[in-house]
């Protein structure tokens, strides 16, 4: 069994130009799609340290993106990239807590009208 993990794909690879700084990377995300890449850039996005955000798919029967961060300052793209996910896994936590609530207070009020 350790074999086949040793053989399955990362999920994320990274690509930086040879003499590249680390402010310039280009992540590829292996099993996504716009889903995830245009939420994930939208958050990259109003990080001010940003310069530039955005992604490709490479083609419509491959389910991976190439998505590229260029920052500024000397930032590195990795630490932009880490921000981003857990910015929008908090939004993503808000949003499914917030519906929730709805759901449950929506139950409530119909079960008081049936009565």
């Amino acid at each position: 069994m350790a074999g086949a993990d040793a053989e399955r794909k990362a999920q994320l690879e990274m690509v930086q130009a040879d003499g590249a700084d680390e402010g310039c990377v280009t992540f590829v995300l292996h099993g996504e799609d716009h889903t995830l890449g245009n939420s994930l850039r939208y958050m990259i996005m109003k990080n001010p340290e940003v310069e530039f955000c955005g992604y490709s798919i490479t083609h419509p029967s491959e389910s991976k993106i190439n998505f590229r961060i260029q920052t500024r300052g000397g930032i590195p793209a990795t630490d932009i990239l880490r921000k981003g996910l857990n910015d929008l896994s908090d939004a993503s936590k808000h949003v499914l807590q917030t519906f929730e609530a709805q759901v449950k207070e929506f139950r409530l009020k119909q079960g008081n009208a049936m009565e």
